[in-house]
C-alpha cells in the first residue's frame, strides 16, 4: 500500500523529474534542469522554503508535493500552501491525492497554529478543479494575481 512520508534529500532526483514533467503536462513549460535542481535542493537545506511530501509503493516513489508557509495576522496562525503536486500517471485515479490529503489535513487538525490549506490551480485544469472540489475545497473566497520577472 502506498504511504506518504516526508521527503529526504536523496529523493530530490525524483522530486526534479517530477517537477519538469509536471510543467510540461499542465503549462507546456519547458523548465531549466539546473535551476529546478537548485531550487528543490534549496528546500532541504532550509526548512523555512518548504516541505517535501512523498508517496512511495514499494520502494518507489510515485508522488510528491510541496508544503509552503504563510502567515496569518487575520488567523494568528499559519497556512499551508500545497504546491508542486505531481502523481505518476500510472498511478493518477487511484486515490494517491486523497491519501496525501487527508495525511495533511490530519497533520493541520492536530496543531493548533495551522489554520488551514491553499492551493492554487491553472484555470483551464478543469479535471484538478473536481478533485480539489470533490476533497471539500472551494475556490469562492479569492482569486489569485501575480507579477513574476
Amino acid at each position: 500500500m502506498p504511504k506518504v512520508r516526508l521527503a529526504k534529500p536523496g529523493d530530490a532526483a525524483e522530486i526534479v523529474d517530477f517537477q519538469i514533467k509536471m510543467a510540461m503536462e499542465t503549462e507546456n513549460l519547458k523548465l531549466d534542469f539546473a535551476t529546478v535542481e537548485k531550487g528543490v535542493k534549496a528546500v532541504f537545506k532550509d526548512i523555512n522554503k518548504g516541505r517535501y511530501h512523498v508517496v512511495e509503493d514499494e520502494g518507489r516513489l510515485i508522488s510528491s508535493l510541496l508544503l509552503t508557509y504563510e502567515w496569518s495576522d487575520w488567523r494568528n496562525g499559519t497556512i499551508i500552501w500545497l504546491q508542486s503536486l505531481y502523481v505518476l500517471p500510472s498511478y493518477r485515479r487511484q486515490g494517491i491525492f486523497k491519501q496525501m490529503f487527508d495525511y495533511l489535513q490530519a497533520q493541520i487538525n492536530k496543531d493548533e497554529s495551522l489554520k488551514g490549506l491553499r492551493l492554487y490551480v491553472d484555470k483551464s485544469n478543469h479535471l484538478a478543479q473536481r478533485i480539489y472540489e470533490a476533497m471539500g475545497m472551494d475556490s469562492q473566497h479569492y482569486q489569485m494575481f501575480e507579477w513574476l520577472k
